[in-house]
């Protein structure tokens, strides 16, 4: 009854606010993973073109010389490379696009909760009951898909600056406007949609099935359950 109240003294001004509060908590916490993330996938990206142009260079060594040599490439780890980035550059190297990061999450936030909370308030019969799962589920769906979607052009600048290793012919960025700008240029508008749809088919059952759970008191039913101190 009380969450119920509270919810709806809340403008959407507010819940815009309180969702770009709850942004920039979570970029705080979740950059370093962000970045570490993107340098492994880079890392596979970067092993296959170095190992395709060491079997080329060996086909054409070996042609003349009738011998050909099997190429090894060490598998890269996150902790190699938070230790690299550490010795290298500090507590700031796990924080680099942190600027392009903010420029993601926070608007994905300020989008999200107020659309999910108004979604899921279409599917309350009454206003001192919960919406039933399933609409709870929905709504987080949509509208953590409709986030993800109308992010995706800040998500491509920020894994283009985050990405510390370049593949033959790949640009260097000095920055948010930089990137924007040479993406802009060099491959089109349509550049800053790639990957959207695979993104929307991740965040939407992710915040669809963090909201069921967070709805259905699963979490308020665990800590009912750890053993309360006595005085």
């Amino acid at each position: 009854m009380t969450s119920t109240v509270l919810r709806k003294k809340l403008t959407l001004l507010k819940e815009m606010l309180a969702g770009c509060g709850a942004g920039t908590c979570q970029v705080i916490v979740t950059t370093p993973m962000e970045m570490l993330k993107i340098q492994l996938q880079d890392a596979g990206r970067i092993a296959a073109q170095k190992k395709l142009m060491a079997a080329q260079a060996q086909l054409s060594s070996s042609a003349s010389t009738g011998t050909a040599e099997s190429v090894v490439e060490a598998r890269t780890t996150a902790m190699q490379i938070t230790r690299e980035l550490l010795r290298n550059k500090g507590i700031a190297g796990l924080y680099k696009g942190l600027g392009a990061t903010i420029l993601r999450d926070v608007p994905f936030s300020i989008v999200y909760f107020p659309l999910f909370a108004n979604l899921n308030n279409l599917g309350q019969k009454n206003p001192d009951v919960k919406a039933p799962f399933y609409v709870s589920f929905l709504s987080g769906c949509l509208a953590g898909s409709t986030a993800a979607v109308a992010v995706n052009p800040c998500d491509v600048i920020k894994t283009r600056l985050q990405s510390l290793q370049r593949g033959i012919n790949e640009d260097t960025y000095s920055g948010i406007t930089d990137c924007a700008r040479k993406i802009w240029k060099k491959e089109g508008p349509t550049a800053f949609f790639k990957g959207a749809y695979c993104r929307a088919l991740v965040i939407a059952p992710l915040f669809g099935i963090a909201q069921v759970v967070y709805f259905i008191g699963i979490a308020e039913f665990i800590l009912d359950m750890i053993p309360k101190r006595r005085d």
